[in-house]
């Protein structure tokens, strides 16, 4: 029953409570300036004091003149060094040469006057102790003694006991850590399910037993639950992955008939419109499948693993074999700001990969100029690519970025886009937490913008 998370917060708020009232009844009661009951011991030292004094004043005849003074003398006889004697008489008179204390010591007397039982008390610095019988002259006498206290409790444990919001607060700093370690330990599941659901994010779909061990009856079932779906997950990958390629099987066993077929129609009757038309066509869908097959490949295989990889290392061959194809079609392909030491964390040929895409694509709609720039900003890499084609409309530089969305039919005959190539880019620059977006040019074309986390190297 404790295992559930409901029972647990009640417990721990009854505890709560429950430490907080025994503290609050308890704490006052260990003011050393309390009234406490003298040990056998010093009730014996008082006891065999009273007793010689009282043996002393059998020698004081009761009507003598100023036989006070007599009683003031004999206690002075017996009191030791800081010691003060005082004695009450039966009508409430106090003798003592220490007049200055004498209202400590009717207070004293007004809560601790019962002879069987003397006690103990502390003021400030001194305590008193009584009190204890002395017969004189037929009659019970009070005897207490004033002398330096022998347990002085510190000012500042006194001006906690003397102020409860005070000592609340501190009981309050005392009890945190304890509240603090419970608060930790019940949301410790909730973090562990946090960070799973962290990895999961990042594409990483590996089961998570722990979470079904860890925590009260409620996050185990959480975790059951978060496990149960992971593998639905995975199930519901492989199902795709699969249905991907059997399409691909299926829809190229016909391509391939109908290109053959094309060719041996050109074969038979020459070239014509018609037959260009029929082979251009088939050549597109293969493209626009192969497209389609690598893109989900890219989001749902995860075969590459994710590395550390230096900016001007990792896009090195990239940026030579693009300055190489630029002077085999007469175009111009400038890098103005080249790549930095930094580190990224990526998935290497997927990202490589999609910077050739796009370079390819400013390529294949420019007019004469590309440039390419790098910009390490703050804890960013900012990679954008220029070129001095026609551009897109602004209402659809938002929209390049879907699969199968095309800006002009027109354009996409002549180069031959499957409307898949920006997404596969898109979708490979998410997995390493970047971003990417399209801008109007300064050439006057098409800007994209290619945005990277910035990673330290982890041994």
């Amino acid at each position: 029953m404790f295992d559930r998370l409901t029972v647990r917060i009640f417990t721990i708020f009854l505890l709560t409570i429950a430490f907080f009232l025994a503290l609050i009844i308890l704490l006052p009661n260990l003011d050393s300036r309390n009234l406490t009951y003298i040990a056998n011991k010093e009730r014996e030292t008082g006891n065999e004091l009273a007793k010689q004094i009282e043996k002393d004043l059998s020698n004081v005849p009761k009507d003598s003149f100023r036989w006070w003074m007599r009683f003031i003398v004999v206690m002075d006889s017996y009191q030791k060094s800081g010691q003060f004697l005082f004695i009450v008489t039966p009508n409430g008179q106090y003798i003592t040469a220490d007049t200055k204390n004498i209202d400590l010591v009717k207070n004293f007397s007004e809560i601790s006057h019962n002879i069987s039982d003397p006690a103990k008390k502390i003021y400030d610095f001194q305590e008193i102790i009584g009190p204890f019988l002395v017969h004189y002259a037929d009659e019970p006498y009070q005897l207490y003694v004033l002398q330096p206290a022998s347990d002085v409790q510190s000012q500042f444990v006194s001006l906690i006991f003397d102020h409860p919001l005070l000592l609340l607060t501190l009981m309050m700093l005392i009890s945190s850590p304890f509240l603090l370690w419970l608060s930790w330990s019940i949301a410790k599941p909730a973090r562990r399910l946090k960070k799973a659901a962290d990895q999961v994010a990042k594409g990483n779909l590996q089961e998570w037993p722990e979470l079904e061990k860890i925590g009260s009856t409620e996050y185990k079932a959480t975790g059951a639950s978060f496990n149960h779906m992971l593998r639905e997950l995975k199930r519901m990958q492989e199902v795709q992955q699969r249905l991907f390629s059997d399409i691909s099987h299926e829809l190229r066993t016909p391509l391939t008939r109908l290109q053959l077929a094309t060719s041996l129609l050109r074969h038979k009757q020459g070239e014509s419109n018609e037959v260009i038309r029929i082979n251009n066509e088939a050549l597109k869908l293969d493209s626009m499948i192969g497209d389609l097959l690598s893109l989900a490949r890219q989001q749902y295989d995860n075969n590459e693993i994710r590395q550390f990889k230096k900016i001007n290392l990792l896009f090195k061959q990239v940026l030579e074999n693009a300055t190489f194809e630029a002077e085999q079609i007469g175009k111009k392909f400038l890098v103005t700001n080249p790549p930095t030491s930094h580190t990224i964390l990526c998935y290497p040929m997927a990202l490589c990969s999609a910077l050739e895409n796009v370079i390819r694509n400013a390529f294949r709609y420019s007019n004469h100029e590309i440039i390419v720039n790098f910009i390490a900003q703050q804890s960013q890499i900012i990679i954008s690519i220029d070129d001095d084609g026609i551009g897109v409309a602004d209402k659809e530089l938002e929209q390049i970025f879907r699969p199968f969305y095309r800006t002009s039919e027109a354009r996409d005959r002549q180069s031959g886009g499957t409307g898949l190539g920006l997404a596969i880019v898109a979708n490979a620059i998410m997995r390493d937490h970047g971003n990417v977006k399209a801008e109007k040019s300064h050439l006057g074309g098409l800007r994209i913008v290619i945005v990277l986390p910035i990673q330290k190297y982890k041994q």
